[in-house]
């Protein structure tokens, strides 16, 4: 039976990386089970959306490796997206429209605390990272 999950990656990812790659990993599985799931990149936590820290996360899995990217791609291709523009350009120093993240601008929604209440509030199962 389908649920709807929610997941708030909100924590600095390059505080404890094994986490990061789990919680990434776990995200795409519950999708991959057909889940309904919502993704809300916040904070530090929107680390996660630029290229050369997937990357980085890749190289933690094996030198050639590229799990992180194909479960990034997973989550990017079949979640819905909800991130805080605020946070993107406060972590990364990047502006809206300026194609710097792995998912273009107009696949995400853009919120805030607002969305977080929301998407917390209609889920049946929320994961932390």
């Amino acid at each position: 039976m389908s649920k709807k999950y929610f997941v708030n990656f909100v924590s600095e990812p390059k505080n404890d990386i094994l986490k990061t790659i789990v919680g990434i990993a776990c995200t795409a599985r519950a999708i991959t089970e057909g889940h309904k799931v919502s993704v809300f990149f916040a904070a530090s936590g929107t680390r996660l959306l630029e290229p050369n820290f997937i990357k980085e996360l890749d190289k933690e899995m094996g030198s050639d490796s590229k799990a992180v990217t194909e479960l990034m791609d997973i989550i990017t291709s079949k979640a819905t997206l909800y991130c805080s523009f605020a946070s993107v350009k406060a972590t990364l120093g990047h502006c809206e429209g300026d194609g710097a993240l792995i998912v273009p601008d107009h696949k995400i929604k853009w919120s805030g605390p607002p969305g977080v209440i929301e998407l917390s509030s209609v889920s049946e199962v929320q994961f932390m990272y």
